[in-house]
Protein backbone atom coordinates (compact mmCIF):
# COMPACT_ATOMS: atom_id res chain seq x y z
CA UNK A 1 0.00 0.00 0.00
CA UNK A 2 1.32 3.62 -0.42
CA UNK A 3 1.89 5.77 2.23
CA UNK A 4 -0.55 9.22 1.82
CA UNK A 5 2.56 11.20 3.07
CA UNK A 6 5.17 9.84 0.99
CA UNK A 7 3.64 8.03 -1.23
CA UNK A 8 6.07 5.26 -0.94
CA UNK A 9 5.47 1.39 -1.04
CA UNK A 10 5.30 0.08 2.21
CA UNK A 11 4.82 -3.90 3.66
CA UNK A 12 1.27 -4.42 3.46
CA UNK A 13 -0.29 -5.61 7.29
CA UNK A 14 -2.54 -8.58 7.26
CA UNK A 15 -4.85 -9.35 10.41
CA UNK A 16 -3.94 -12.58 12.74
CA UNK A 17 -7.14 -14.19 10.49
CA UNK A 18 -5.73 -13.34 7.29
CA UNK A 19 -2.25 -14.81 8.28
CA UNK A 20 -3.89 -17.95 9.99
CA UNK A 21 -5.31 -18.42 6.73
CA UNK A 22 -2.10 -17.89 4.52
CA UNK A 23 -0.37 -20.18 6.88
CA UNK A 24 -3.08 -23.09 6.30
CA UNK A 25 -3.06 -22.32 2.66
CA UNK A 26 0.70 -22.82 2.81
CA UNK A 27 1.35 -25.66 4.58
CA UNK A 28 -1.45 -27.58 2.70
CA UNK A 29 0.72 -26.50 -0.25
CA UNK A 30 3.80 -27.92 1.32
CA UNK A 31 2.25 -31.05 2.15
CA UNK A 32 1.31 -31.69 -1.18
CA UNK A 33 4.68 -30.87 -2.88
CA UNK A 34 6.43 -32.66 -0.22
CA UNK A 35 4.46 -35.82 -0.96
CA UNK A 36 5.10 -35.67 -4.27
CA UNK A 37 8.94 -35.04 -3.75
CA UNK A 38 8.65 -38.31 -1.54
CA UNK A 39 7.15 -40.27 -4.77
CA UNK A 40 9.57 -38.92 -6.98
CA UNK A 41 12.75 -39.44 -4.37
CA UNK A 42 11.06 -43.27 -4.12
CA UNK A 43 10.98 -43.58 -7.99
CA UNK A 44 14.28 -42.18 -8.29
CA UNK A 45 15.97 -44.44 -5.57
CA UNK A 46 14.11 -47.86 -7.31
CA UNK A 47 15.43 -46.65 -11.03
CA UNK A 48 19.37 -46.25 -9.14
CA UNK A 49 18.90 -49.33 -7.52
CA UNK A 50 18.06 -51.05 -11.37
CA UNK A 51 20.84 -49.16 -12.78
CA UNK A 52 23.46 -50.23 -9.51
CA UNK A 53 22.59 -53.56 -10.10
CA UNK A 54 22.84 -53.62 -13.54
CA UNK A 55 26.31 -52.25 -13.61
CA UNK A 56 27.33 -55.21 -11.04
CA UNK A 57 25.88 -57.62 -13.49
CA UNK A 58 27.82 -56.07 -16.60
CA UNK A 59 31.45 -55.49 -14.04
CA UNK A 60 31.16 -58.96 -13.24
CA UNK A 61 30.60 -60.33 -16.73
CA UNK A 62 33.30 -58.29 -17.80
CA UNK A 63 35.72 -59.73 -15.01
CA UNK A 64 34.65 -63.22 -16.54
CA UNK A 65 35.37 -62.42 -19.84
CA UNK A 66 39.13 -61.30 -18.74
CA UNK A 67 39.75 -64.63 -16.67
CA UNK A 68 38.30 -66.27 -19.56
CA UNK A 69 40.66 -64.83 -22.20
CA UNK A 70 43.36 -64.95 -19.60
CA UNK A 71 42.75 -69.18 -19.32
CA UNK A 72 42.44 -68.89 -23.21
CA UNK A 73 45.65 -67.53 -23.56
CA UNK A 74 47.53 -69.89 -20.73
CA UNK A 75 45.45 -72.85 -22.64
CA UNK A 76 47.32 -72.13 -25.74
CA UNK A 77 50.47 -71.40 -24.51
CA UNK A 78 50.48 -75.24 -22.44
CA UNK A 79 49.68 -76.74 -25.94
CA UNK A 80 52.47 -74.70 -27.51
CA UNK A 81 54.42 -75.96 -24.62
CA UNK A 82 53.19 -79.36 -24.96
CA UNK A 83 53.54 -79.56 -28.72
CA UNK A 84 57.06 -78.84 -28.27
CA UNK A 85 58.03 -81.43 -25.70
CA UNK A 86 56.40 -83.58 -27.88
CA UNK A 87 58.59 -82.48 -31.34
CA UNK A 88 61.74 -83.02 -28.85
CA UNK A 89 60.11 -86.36 -27.39
CA UNK A 90 60.09 -87.81 -31.01
CA UNK A 91 63.42 -86.33 -31.72
CA UNK A 92 65.17 -87.88 -29.01
CA UNK A 93 63.38 -91.26 -29.34
CA UNK A 94 64.47 -91.24 -32.89
CA UNK A 95 68.13 -90.38 -31.66
CA UNK A 96 67.84 -93.22 -29.64
CA UNK A 97 66.84 -95.72 -32.20
CA UNK A 98 69.68 -94.41 -34.74
CA UNK A 99 72.09 -94.78 -31.87
CA UNK A 100 70.64 -98.49 -31.23
CA UNK A 101 71.01 -99.35 -34.93
CA UNK A 102 74.24 -98.04 -34.96
CA UNK A 103 75.17 -99.88 -31.81
CA UNK A 104 74.19 -103.04 -33.05
CA UNK A 105 75.67 -102.31 -36.40
CA UNK A 106 78.58 -101.79 -34.76
CA UNK A 107 78.67 -104.87 -32.74
CA UNK A 108 78.08 -106.82 -35.80
CA UNK A 109 81.68 -105.41 -37.36
CA UNK A 110 84.81 -107.09 -36.30
CA UNK A 111 87.24 -105.80 -34.92
CA UNK A 112 89.46 -105.84 -37.11
CA UNK A 113 87.29 -103.74 -39.41
CA UNK A 114 87.28 -100.55 -36.60
CA UNK A 115 90.76 -100.76 -36.90
CA UNK A 116 90.58 -100.70 -40.42
CA UNK A 117 88.53 -97.70 -40.44
CA UNK A 118 90.13 -96.25 -37.73
CA UNK A 119 93.38 -96.72 -39.76
CA UNK A 120 91.96 -95.73 -42.85
CA UNK A 121 90.86 -92.01 -41.21
CA UNK A 122 94.09 -91.31 -40.47
CA UNK A 123 96.01 -91.97 -43.55
CA UNK A 124 93.36 -89.35 -44.81
CA UNK A 125 93.70 -86.84 -41.96
CA UNK A 126 97.92 -87.31 -42.42
CA UNK A 127 97.07 -87.16 -46.20
CA UNK A 128 95.25 -83.80 -46.06
CA UNK A 129 97.78 -82.50 -43.79
CA UNK A 130 100.39 -83.38 -46.26
CA UNK A 131 98.26 -81.44 -48.50
CA UNK A 132 98.15 -78.63 -46.44
CA UNK A 133 101.95 -78.41 -45.66
CA UNK A 134 102.79 -78.45 -49.35
CA UNK A 135 100.32 -75.69 -50.15
CA UNK A 136 102.06 -73.75 -47.01
CA UNK A 137 105.25 -73.97 -48.22
CA UNK A 138 104.50 -73.58 -51.72
CA UNK A 139 103.22 -70.37 -50.53
CA UNK A 140 105.74 -69.58 -48.35
CA UNK A 141 108.76 -70.11 -51.44
CA UNK A 142 106.64 -67.73 -53.44
CA UNK A 143 106.82 -65.24 -50.01
CA UNK A 144 110.94 -65.57 -50.27
CA UNK A 145 110.45 -64.88 -53.83
CA UNK A 146 108.68 -61.80 -53.95
CA UNK A 147 110.18 -60.24 -50.78
CA UNK A 148 113.93 -61.44 -52.04
CA UNK A 149 115.38 -62.51 -49.09
CA UNK A 150 118.44 -63.68 -49.87
CA UNK A 151 122.26 -63.81 -48.04
CA UNK A 152 125.06 -61.60 -50.11
CA UNK A 153 128.73 -62.06 -49.60
CA UNK A 154 130.12 -64.61 -47.26
CA UNK A 155 132.37 -67.46 -48.10
CA UNK A 156 131.41 -71.05 -47.36
CA UNK A 157 134.37 -73.23 -45.83
CA UNK A 158 137.10 -74.26 -48.20
CA UNK A 159 139.99 -76.72 -47.17
CA UNK A 160 139.34 -76.73 -43.95
CA UNK A 161 139.81 -72.93 -43.67
CA UNK A 162 135.92 -71.46 -41.66
CA UNK A 163 133.69 -69.67 -44.21
CA UNK A 164 132.63 -65.59 -43.02
CA UNK A 165 129.16 -64.75 -43.22
CA UNK A 166 127.41 -62.41 -45.53
CA UNK A 167 125.21 -60.25 -45.53
CA UNK A 168 121.37 -60.91 -45.17
CA UNK A 169 118.58 -58.63 -47.53
CA UNK A 170 115.26 -58.20 -47.80
CA UNK A 171 113.76 -56.20 -51.14
CA UNK A 172 117.87 -55.77 -51.43
CA UNK A 173 118.33 -53.33 -48.47
CA UNK A 174 120.70 -54.76 -45.54
CA UNK A 175 119.12 -55.32 -42.33
CA UNK A 176 122.03 -55.06 -39.95
CA UNK A 177 122.86 -57.16 -36.46
CA UNK A 178 121.26 -54.90 -33.52
CA UNK A 179 124.69 -53.82 -32.67
CA UNK A 180 125.15 -51.77 -36.15
CA UNK A 181 121.99 -50.21 -36.32
CA UNK A 182 123.26 -46.90 -35.15
CA UNK A 183 125.71 -47.40 -38.30
CA UNK A 184 122.26 -46.75 -40.65
CA UNK A 185 120.41 -43.70 -41.18
CA UNK A 186 116.67 -44.10 -39.42
CA UNK A 187 114.73 -44.53 -43.01
CA UNK A 188 117.33 -47.43 -43.96
CA UNK A 189 116.04 -49.07 -41.13
CA UNK A 190 112.27 -47.99 -41.08
CA UNK A 191 112.04 -49.51 -44.88
CA UNK A 192 113.74 -53.18 -43.71
CA UNK A 193 111.40 -53.13 -40.58
CA UNK A 194 108.70 -52.19 -42.52
CA UNK A 195 109.44 -55.29 -45.10
CA UNK A 196 110.41 -57.34 -42.54
CA UNK A 197 106.87 -56.78 -40.74
CA UNK A 198 104.61 -57.49 -43.63
CA UNK A 199 107.03 -60.64 -45.10
CA UNK A 200 106.26 -61.77 -41.04
CA UNK A 201 102.31 -60.80 -41.19
CA UNK A 202 102.10 -62.79 -44.40
CA UNK A 203 104.05 -65.38 -43.61
CA UNK A 204 102.29 -66.28 -39.92
CA UNK A 205 98.58 -66.05 -42.07
CA UNK A 206 100.22 -69.11 -44.03
CA UNK A 207 101.40 -71.10 -41.55
CA UNK A 208 98.48 -70.35 -39.44
CA UNK A 209 100.79 -69.50 -36.43
CA UNK A 210 99.48 -66.52 -33.60
CA UNK A 211 102.83 -64.28 -32.40
CA UNK A 212 103.28 -63.61 -28.83
CA UNK A 213 103.38 -59.79 -30.07
CA UNK A 214 101.13 -57.89 -32.33
CA UNK A 215 101.80 -55.27 -34.63
CA UNK A 216 99.51 -52.18 -35.20
CA UNK A 217 99.84 -49.19 -37.06
CA UNK A 218 99.14 -45.49 -36.22
CA UNK A 219 96.77 -44.83 -39.76
CA UNK A 220 94.91 -47.41 -38.23
CA UNK A 221 95.08 -49.95 -41.65
CA UNK A 222 97.49 -52.33 -42.39
CA UNK A 223 100.78 -50.52 -43.61
CA UNK A 224 99.26 -46.82 -43.06
CA UNK A 225 101.54 -44.85 -40.96
CA UNK A 226 103.57 -46.26 -37.90
CA UNK A 227 104.28 -49.18 -36.63
CA UNK A 228 103.81 -50.16 -32.94
CA UNK A 229 103.98 -53.78 -31.15
CA UNK A 230 102.69 -54.93 -28.10
CA UNK A 231 101.62 -58.17 -26.12
CA UNK A 232 98.51 -59.97 -26.69
CA UNK A 233 96.98 -62.80 -25.43
CA UNK A 234 98.65 -65.65 -24.06
CA UNK A 235 100.53 -67.72 -21.66
CA UNK A 236 102.72 -65.89 -18.69
CA UNK A 237 105.29 -68.38 -19.73
CA UNK A 238 108.29 -66.87 -21.22
CA UNK A 239 107.44 -63.53 -18.92
CA UNK A 240 106.14 -61.64 -22.24
CA UNK A 241 102.59 -61.82 -21.31
CA UNK A 242 102.86 -58.40 -19.23
CA UNK A 243 104.19 -56.04 -21.75
CA UNK A 244 100.90 -55.21 -22.86
CA UNK A 245 101.55 -51.47 -23.82
CA UNK A 246 102.48 -50.68 -27.29
CA UNK A 247 106.66 -49.94 -27.93
CA UNK A 248 107.47 -47.73 -30.90
CA UNK A 249 108.37 -50.22 -33.74
CA UNK A 250 110.30 -47.48 -36.11
CA UNK A 251 113.13 -44.59 -35.89
CA UNK A 252 113.21 -41.27 -35.89
CA UNK A 253 114.38 -39.30 -39.17
CA UNK A 254 115.50 -35.94 -36.92
CA UNK A 255 119.18 -35.62 -36.24
CA UNK A 256 120.37 -34.53 -33.19
CA UNK A 257 120.44 -30.92 -31.96
CA UNK A 258 122.15 -31.54 -29.08
CA UNK A 259 125.94 -30.58 -29.39
CA UNK A 260 127.82 -27.81 -27.90
CA UNK A 261 126.26 -24.46 -28.73
CA UNK A 262 129.37 -23.03 -28.30
CA UNK A 263 130.96 -24.65 -31.42
CA UNK A 264 129.37 -25.51 -35.16
CA UNK A 265 127.81 -28.53 -35.48
CA UNK A 266 129.55 -30.93 -38.64
CA UNK A 267 127.21 -31.36 -41.21
CA UNK A 268 125.16 -33.93 -41.78
CA UNK A 269 126.46 -35.06 -45.32
CA UNK A 270 130.20 -35.42 -43.40
CA UNK A 271 128.94 -37.62 -40.38
CA UNK A 272 125.73 -39.41 -41.22
CA UNK A 273 126.52 -42.25 -38.89
CA UNK A 274 127.32 -39.93 -35.54
CA UNK A 275 124.22 -37.49 -36.71
CA UNK A 276 121.83 -40.37 -35.05
CA UNK A 277 123.17 -40.68 -31.80
CA UNK A 278 121.62 -38.73 -29.89
CA UNK A 279 117.70 -38.89 -29.12
CA UNK A 280 116.10 -39.10 -25.71
CA UNK A 281 116.75 -42.11 -23.87
CA UNK A 282 113.10 -43.19 -23.41
CA UNK A 283 112.99 -43.33 -27.10
CA UNK A 284 116.01 -45.44 -27.71
CA UNK A 285 114.52 -47.74 -24.11
CA UNK A 286 111.44 -48.10 -26.40
CA UNK A 287 112.72 -49.02 -29.87
CA UNK A 288 115.26 -51.38 -28.31
CA UNK A 289 112.10 -52.78 -26.21
CA UNK A 290 110.13 -53.31 -29.88
CA UNK A 291 112.70 -54.82 -31.35
CA UNK A 292 113.40 -57.54 -28.79
CA UNK A 293 109.59 -57.95 -29.24
CA UNK A 294 110.01 -58.76 -32.92
CA UNK A 295 112.94 -60.79 -32.41
CA UNK A 296 111.00 -62.52 -29.94
CA UNK A 297 108.18 -63.29 -32.75
CA UNK A 298 110.75 -64.42 -35.35
CA UNK A 299 112.35 -66.94 -32.49
CA UNK A 300 108.87 -67.97 -31.49
CA UNK A 301 107.56 -68.45 -35.05
CA UNK A 302 111.02 -70.58 -35.68
CA UNK A 303 109.83 -72.69 -32.65
CA UNK A 304 106.73 -73.81 -33.66
CA UNK A 305 108.36 -74.90 -37.43
CA UNK A 306 110.97 -77.45 -35.11
CA UNK A 307 113.72 -74.78 -35.95
CA UNK A 308 116.14 -74.28 -33.03
CA UNK A 309 117.26 -70.29 -32.65
CA UNK A 310 119.15 -70.07 -29.31
CA UNK A 311 119.72 -66.88 -27.69
CA UNK A 312 123.10 -65.75 -29.67
CA UNK A 313 121.16 -66.16 -32.74
CA UNK A 314 118.69 -64.16 -31.93
CA UNK A 315 119.40 -61.42 -33.43
CA UNK A 316 119.94 -62.61 -36.99
CA UNK A 317 116.44 -62.31 -38.12
CA UNK A 318 116.56 -62.42 -41.76
CA UNK A 319 118.87 -65.52 -41.12
CA UNK A 320 116.27 -67.37 -38.63
CA UNK A 321 113.55 -66.62 -41.23
CA UNK A 322 115.11 -68.17 -44.05
CA UNK A 323 116.06 -71.48 -41.47
CA UNK A 324 111.77 -71.39 -40.82
CA UNK A 325 111.13 -71.12 -44.72
CA UNK A 326 113.30 -74.08 -45.06
CA UNK A 327 112.30 -76.06 -42.48
CA UNK A 328 111.35 -79.78 -43.55
CA UNK A 329 108.29 -79.55 -41.36
CA UNK A 330 107.30 -76.10 -42.05
CA UNK A 331 103.21 -76.17 -42.51
CA UNK A 332 102.62 -79.11 -40.53
CA UNK A 333 101.84 -77.59 -37.05
CA UNK A 334 99.62 -74.88 -36.87
CA UNK A 335 97.07 -72.91 -34.33
CA UNK A 336 94.17 -73.12 -36.61
CA UNK A 337 94.42 -76.32 -38.47
CA UNK A 338 94.83 -80.04 -37.32
CA UNK A 339 97.82 -80.80 -35.24
CA UNK A 340 96.59 -77.56 -33.40
CA UNK A 341 99.70 -75.86 -31.30
CA UNK A 342 98.93 -74.75 -27.40
CA UNK A 343 98.70 -71.09 -27.38
CA UNK A 344 101.93 -68.77 -27.17
CA UNK A 345 104.10 -69.64 -25.37
CA UNK A 346 104.02 -73.32 -23.59
CA UNK A 347 106.31 -74.01 -21.11
CA UNK A 348 108.85 -76.17 -23.43
CA UNK A 349 109.75 -73.04 -25.75
CA UNK A 350 112.58 -72.05 -23.25
CA UNK A 351 113.62 -68.62 -24.24
CA UNK A 352 112.36 -66.04 -22.12
CA UNK A 353 111.90 -62.55 -23.30
CA UNK A 354 113.56 -60.89 -20.15
CA UNK A 355 116.60 -62.65 -21.27
CA UNK A 356 115.94 -61.22 -24.67
CA UNK A 357 115.48 -57.88 -23.79
CA UNK A 358 118.52 -57.60 -21.37
CA UNK A 359 120.91 -58.81 -24.25
CA UNK A 360 119.41 -56.39 -26.53
CA UNK A 361 120.09 -53.70 -23.53
CA UNK A 362 123.76 -54.87 -23.45
CA UNK A 363 126.41 -51.92 -24.10
CA UNK A 364 128.65 -52.52 -25.80
CA UNK A 365 131.87 -50.68 -24.27
CA UNK A 366 134.76 -51.29 -26.54
CA UNK A 367 132.69 -49.91 -29.83
CA UNK A 368 131.56 -46.95 -28.08
CA UNK A 369 134.91 -46.05 -26.69
CA UNK A 370 136.98 -46.84 -30.28
CA UNK A 371 134.10 -44.69 -31.89
CA UNK A 372 134.86 -41.88 -29.65
CA UNK A 373 138.79 -41.71 -29.55
CA UNK A 374 138.15 -41.98 -33.66
CA UNK A 375 135.84 -39.01 -33.60
CA UNK A 376 138.57 -37.28 -31.08
CA UNK A 377 141.52 -37.54 -33.17
CA UNK A 378 140.34 -37.98 -37.25
CA UNK A 379 137.58 -35.63 -37.27
CA UNK A 380 134.17 -36.07 -38.84
CA UNK A 381 134.54 -39.53 -40.88
CA UNK A 382 132.80 -40.27 -44.18
CA UNK A 383 129.38 -41.87 -44.69
CA UNK A 384 129.25 -45.60 -44.58
CA UNK A 385 127.00 -46.74 -47.58
CA UNK A 386 124.73 -49.92 -45.95
CA UNK A 387 126.04 -52.32 -48.91
CA UNK A 388 129.54 -52.18 -47.71
CA UNK A 389 130.09 -52.09 -44.27
CA UNK A 390 132.07 -54.54 -43.36
CA UNK A 391 131.27 -57.05 -40.49
CA UNK A 392 133.35 -56.19 -37.42
CA UNK A 393 133.45 -59.78 -35.22
CA UNK A 394 131.60 -63.01 -35.17
CA UNK A 395 128.39 -63.00 -33.21
CA UNK A 396 125.95 -60.08 -33.39
CA UNK A 397 126.59 -56.82 -30.89
CA UNK A 398 122.95 -55.44 -29.61
CA UNK A 399 121.66 -52.25 -29.21
CA UNK A 400 122.31 -50.46 -26.11
CA UNK A 401 119.81 -48.13 -23.57
CA UNK A 402 121.46 -45.23 -23.33
CA UNK A 403 120.68 -42.26 -25.98
CA UNK A 404 122.09 -43.30 -29.54
CA UNK A 405 121.04 -40.63 -31.90
CA UNK A 406 117.65 -40.95 -33.95
CA UNK A 407 115.63 -43.69 -32.35
CA UNK A 408 112.58 -41.91 -31.70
Amino acid sequence: MDCKNCELKVRQFYCADCLRRHLRDFRRKIQHSATERDEQVAKAARALGTVEESRKRRAELAESQNRVEEVTVALAKLRKDNDKARERLRFLRESLATRRRNLSAARLIPVTAVDHLISRESQELSSLSDTLARARSGLVQELVEVFHVVEVGGRPPIGGKAGTKGEWTIGDLVLPVPGDIRRYPPDHINAVITHIIHFLGLLTFYLGIKLPFEVTWSGKKLGVGQPWIGAGRGTDHGGWARWSSKQPLHLSSVPSTTSNPTTSAPPISASMSESYVDAAESSQSSFTTAFAMLLYNVCYLAYTQSVDVPLSQAGDVLSNLWAVCCSGDLGRRSHETHPLLPPPTPPNFALDFAQLLQAMSAKPVHRQRAKMHRASTDGPRPVHKPQVIPEEEEGWDLVEDVDEGGFG
